[in-house]
């Protein structure tokens, strides 16, 4: 399989083919400049061959003339003609020659840049979060993650078309072109350091394939996965999820609920639409907390996350809170930061 380039987010620079279109354009245009300039003095100018100095003939004394070549068939007979190539055509081919100079530099230093820049993510990046699929579901969860403050840098998408890529980094995403079900690709998304791995593709059988792929390479990294059939859920969790999600199932549920009771919908649709109204949190408990109810805290809390597996227990059912409780709450606007 060959190697797909990690690309990193774009930082309001043109992309490579937009820059080569625009240098390309300035040297057609220098070109044509030139060359209607001799045109319009063609009277100045003579051919070797005798004929007269056409339009075409002026595009080519331009170019052979910017482009230093010379060959000598067509020169200016005039003082007009040679003051007109000192002062006008040798700046036009002195700015000819930096455009083509300067953009096999600005190529060759931006692939340098890019490697640089790669070279420094590897380094640097700890606790990221992998997405694997970047289509709709995809970008639906990397919203949510930035919503709740996770920083685009500590996210890598990986998708195997362009139109993936290109959204990802539109949001400031690092983004890999490639199939994950291929361990090489995981290991260049530097799986072994990642927090969580995301599986949002379409397909159910390659999210169990990314599943197996991802648990092989780390026993440990937290998956989260979204299946269309609930049941390929059974399968996803055996393969090393930790949390499958049911997508037509799940909107099944909301439009069958929405029927008979559209509020209950909404609020549940807003609970699960992240950073806009509702929200659904998760805080460790403070030491002040511990012995103490769920009735005692604060928040309005729905359920109590216990033990290393972290179960969730009903808020009613969960007894005095323990050290290393986390409570699930619900936020309402008018408690948001700031």
């Amino acid at each position: 399989m060959a190697r797909s380039e990690l690309r990193l987010p774009l930082r309001g620079e043109r992309p490579p083919l937009v820059e080569i279109a625009r240098r390309v354009a300035l040297a057609v245009l220098i070109v044509l400049v030139s060359a209607l300039l001799v045109y319009f003095d063609r009277d100045d100018y003579r051919d070797s061959s005798g004929t007269p100095i056409t339009f075409l003939s002026a595009i080519y004394y331009a170019t052979v003339s910017l482009s230093t070549t010379g060959y000598g068939d067509i020169v200016p007979v005039t003082p007009q003609a040679r003051l007109l190539t000192i002062l006008v055509i040798t700046p036009l081919r002195f700015a000819f020659l930096i455009l083509l100079v300067g953009t096999t530099i600005s190529a060759l230093s931006e692939r340098s840049r890019m490697q640089y820049r790669v070279a420094r993510w590897r380094a640097k990046v700890r606790n990221h979060t992998i997405i694997c699929g970047f289509g709709t579901k995809g970008r639906a969860a990397a919203r949510t993650l930035i919503a709740d403050g996770v920083d685009p840098s500590r996210i890598v998408a990986i998708d195997p078309t362009p139109e993936g890529v290109a959204s990802a980094q539109a949001l400031g995403i690092t983004a890999v072109q490639a199939n994950a079900e291929h361990s090489e690709t995981l290991h260049q998304v530097e799986l072994d350091r990642a927090r969580a791995v995301l599986i949002t593709v379409h397909d159910d059988n390659s999210a169990v394939m990314i599943t197996l792929t991802v648990r092989q390479q780390s026993k440990t990294v937290f998956i989260a996965a979204s299946v269309r059939e609930e049941e390929n859920v059974a399968l996803l969790k055996q393969s090393g999820a930790r949390s499958v999600i049911t997508s037509q199932e799940a909107a099944g549920r909301l439009v069958g609920l929405a029927a008979r009771k559209p509020t209950i919908a909404a609020v549940a649709e807003d609970l699960i639409s992240y950073g806009t109204g509702l929200d659904l949190r998760q805080r460790p408990i403070n030491e002040d907390e511990i012995g103490r109810g769920v009735r005692d805290v604060a928040e309005v809390v729905i359920a109590v996350v216990r033990g290393s597996r972290e179960e969730s227990i009903p808020a009613n059912a969960a007894g005095e809170l323990r050290r290393g409780d986390q409570l699930l709450y619900v936020q309402f606007p008018d408690m948001r930061p700031g």
